[in-house]
Parts: structure tokens; sequence; C-alpha cells
């Protein structure tokens, strides 16, 4: 997959008739994907080329960041998300407060057809752009018309009796919710980071942990969590405490620290990893001595592996 950069990068001349999934795409969850797969299907009727567009920075983080929610996904995520979803080269446009006060037309035209050249564009159905958001689909379709490219869009996706978004899976997330995150996604909401040297506290009771430095901005609420753990490629199944350690108390900022399961005995200090999350345990306690917490966590261990077995990872 091929990745251009708006204003610095000449699209490549292989790029024909592109076919656009044009919007801000962080999670890129169900309703993403709706969108791409229009986007695939126009693009082999037509021989042209199936594409996304997205923004960097996230326009809310210029225009109102005292507002800017957190992200679901960190730029390289999204990235490997798009070529997962099959596009054949993404647009990255470079946000800044110049670009937020281009009317509508000024965007069309300097971005989507004096540099890309698009022969289609399918947006969702709440998709706005320009100065103060004043470009609807309405006129997205009216600038096609008047520039020679289609427009188009998809409805809203349901998941049961959601619509899925952007929005709503933020606030699963942040509520702990953790599984029903995960279903309107279409996959686990995961974590990217390192793995760095912690206090060994777990190794002492007999429940070594990988403690992860991630780069992604939204953390589930402090608590105990079913999770998958992938390194190297190889996903394992795990549980993760987020939180302060209160029965130890030696912590002033959340951790989050990762039991393997099955004797998982490698060291991968040093290692990038992707901590996925299945399902919220229970919340984060301070116990009154070791012996109670490492009974606690001999439990959430059994319950975990229950869960696992019901399960394809």
């Amino acid at each position: 997959m091929d990745v251009l950069h708006f204003p610095d990068d000449t699209p490549p001349a292989w790029l024909v008739h592109p076919v656009l999934a044009l919007g801000n795409f962080d999670g890129l969850h169900r309703g993403h994907l709706k969108i791409i797969e229009r986007v695939r299907r126009g693009a082999a009727e037509h021989g042209g080329t199936p594409m996304a567009m997205t923004f960097d920075p996230h326009p809310p983080r210029v225009v109102r960041p005292d507002k800017a929610p957190p992200l679901l996904m960190t730029t390289a995520q999204r990235l490997e998300a798009f070529e997962r979803a099959g596009v054949a080269a993404v647009a990255v446009v470079r946000f800044t407060q110049e670009l937020s006060t281009w009317p509508p037309e000024q965007f069309v035209r300097t971005v989507l057809v004096d540099w890309l050249r698009v022969s289609e564009v399918w947006v969702g159905a709440n998709f706005l752009f320009g100065h103060d958001r004043a470009g609807t689909f309405s006129v997205l379709r009216m600038l096609g018309q008047r520039y020679g490219f289609r427009a188009d869009k998809i409805d809203p996706v349901r998941y049961k009796e959601f619509v899925v978004s952007s929005t709503r899976i933020r606030r699963l997330v942040s509520e702990g919710r953790v599984d029903e995150a995960g279903a309107l996604l279409g996959h686990q909401y995961s974590l990217d980071g390192l793995v760095v040297a912690g206090k060994q506290r777990g190794r002492t009771i007999g429940v070594p942990t990988a403690n992860l430095q991630t780069d992604n901005e939204l953390l589930p609420p402090n608590g105990v969590y079913a999770t998958t753990l992938t390194v190297d490629g190889v996903v394992h199944a795990s549980v993760t405490n987020i939180g302060l350690r209160p029965t130890f108390g030696d912590v002033m900022a959340p951790t989050i620290e990762t039991h393997i399961l099955g004797g998982f005995a490698r060291d991968i200090y040093g290692t990038r990893v992707r901590l996925g999350f299945v399902q919220r345990l229970r919340d984060e306690r301070r116990f009154s001595d070791i012996d109670a917490l490492r009974a606690q966590i001999e439990a959430d261990l059994r319950r975990t592996e229950r869960l696992f077995a019901q399960l394809t990872i």
C-alpha cells in the first residue's frame, strides 16, 4: 500500500481514476469498512484505484483543541488497518490552521481535483468538511457535478440497536465496556507499544507481567481485563491490570501490566507488542495483604482461562 502526503507528495503516474473513501476514519470501524467495501467495488467496476483519504492531525486538534477527543488509533494503526481493508493507497492530508479556513469548494478543487484527480468520492452519512463544517454531502455532490466526479454516501451502519460511530466507541472504551466496543469496531480495541522494565512486583508473587508503554491516547479505565497480547505475530491469551497498584501504593500514574497465560517465559523487554481488550473482569482494588492479592489474581486467571476456552483467538 502506498501512502501519499498532501501537500508534499506528487501523486504517482500509476494512480488512475481514484475511487476515494473520504473521512477521519478513527478506529476504522464497521461503518468505515462499509465505505471501503463500496470503494473497492467501484474501483473494480471501472478500472480505478481504491483509495482512502484521512487527516493528520485530527481536525478538532487544530480547530477546537480544548474539545478534541482522545483517538481510538494511532496514525500507524490506522494505516495498517487501511492496508488490511484492501485499499491500494492512502492520502494523508496535513491539517493546518490555514486549511481549516478553506471553504468547501477550495478543498475540493485543490485537494480532490487538482492534486488527486478523483473519479468518485464516497463518505459516511454525517461527514462534514470545509470552514465551519459547511461542506455537507449535498455540497460535495454539487461540487462533484461541477468538477466532473461522482459523489455518493453510505447510510449509517447499525450493529444490533446501535448506530456505529467513533464517538460511541470512544464512550464504550472510556467506560470499560471493551467487549461492546469491539463489537462495534469489528475487531478488538487495541493498544500498541513497547514492553519496558517495571518493578517486577508480579514476578515476586509468581505472576510475571509485561509492562506496556503505549503510543495510544485512550486507555480503558483502571481495572482488570481479559486480553490478548500479540508478540512477533503470535497471539497469546492474557490478563491485564490497568491502574495504580493500590495494594503496593508505589506508582503515581496508571501502569499497564499484562500476564500471558500458559507459562510464557520468554524475555520480551524492548519488544513492540499489541494488547487487545476482550472483556472487563473487575475493578482494581486494594487488598489487605499479598496473599489476598495473589488469591484474587489466581481467580482472575481461572476466569480468563474459562473465557478463552469458549473463544477462538
